[in-house]
């Protein structure tokens, strides 16, 4: 990195600076949802912003190891999905299994025996 500070995207159109972000918090229960993800505290800012993102893929862009896979980052992306949809009544059952054999097939190792499909 050059040492210009780096933009962190936060969702619709809102960055942050990554020197600047001192806390994440995810949010939970009725209040999560319609792109709200995680509060996000920037330096000089009183309130926290509302990201439509989550708070590992923050911390990801950030350049923090949150320890987790890119592979598990989209089944949780998946999830979070799946759960939205079905709660608004709009469920597309063949592309969500189009998407569950996806992330599955990306889950094995390459030359093994098995085909989950």
């Amino acid at each position: 990195m050059d040492g210009t500070p780096r933009m962190v995207f936060l969702g619709f159109g809102k960055y942050a600076r990554a020197d600047r972000i001192y806390a994440v918090e995810p949010i939970t229960g009725d209040e999560r949802g319609g792109g709200r993800r995680t509060r996000v505290w920037v330096e000089g800012i009183p309130d926290p912003l509302v990201a439509a993102r989550t708070e590992r893929t923050i911390l990801h862009d950030m350049g923090q190891d949150t320890g987790g896979s890119d592979l598990l980052d989209e089944a949780l992306a998946f999830a979070e999905r799946v759960a939205e949809a079905s709660s608004e009544g709009r469920v597309d059952l063949a592309d969500l299994g189009r998407r569950a054999r996806k992330l599955l097939e990306a889950s094995t190792k390459p030359g093994d025996a098995q085909h989950l499909f």
